[in-house]
Formats: C-alpha cells, structure tokens, sequence
C-alpha cells in the first residue's frame, strides 16, 4: 500500500519550474517522484514545506538530482539535509 503523496507541478514567477509536494515521501511512493523529477526539464524548486515524513529512499532521489535542484523545506526538515550532506550539494532555502 503506498502513503499518501501530492505532487502539484507549477512555474515560478521566474518561469523556473516547481514541484511542490505534499504528504509522505518513503519507499512506497518515492518512484511517483522520481518520475516527476525526471520528466521536468531543466532547473527545478522542489517544494517541500508541506511533507511529514522524508526516508532514505527519498533522500536518495534527491541526492541523484543536486545538480539540477533547489529545495525549500521547513525548519523540521532542515536539520535532515544538513546531516545527510545534502544540504551541502545544492541550494536549501529555509535553513
């Protein structure tokens, strides 16, 4: 069964394209966003400010895309990507 998981893709008012995200991020849905990473062009804000949860298999995804990612996460998630060295790979805003 997999958890609940929103993607709403968008532009930014820059035209940058944006992913927000919404719900739980794990192993059971973490292929929904991969798709939606890999099949948006370009340089890409993933919006993360609405996810509850983020496991080693979503973490993972985002570490293949630091090249072409920007993150906006919440001060709870923030912590995570410092840790995990991500934070140090591409732009978090919010930390």
């Amino acid at each position: 069964m997999s958890t609940p998981l929103t993607l709403a893709p968008g532009r930014r008012p820059d035209g940058t394209a944006l992913l927000t995200v919404a719900g739980e991020i794990d192993m059971s849905n973490v292929d929904e966003l991969a798709a939606a990473i890999e099949t948006t062009e370009g340089p890409l804000v993933i919006d993360l400010t609405a996810v509850e949860y983020l496991d080693s298999a979503g973490l993972s995804l985002l570490f293949r895309h630091t090249d072409r990612i920007e993150l906006v996460v919440t001060p709870l998630l923030a912590p995570v990507l410092e840790i995990t060295g991500l934070a140090d790979l591409t732009t978090v805003h919010g930390l």
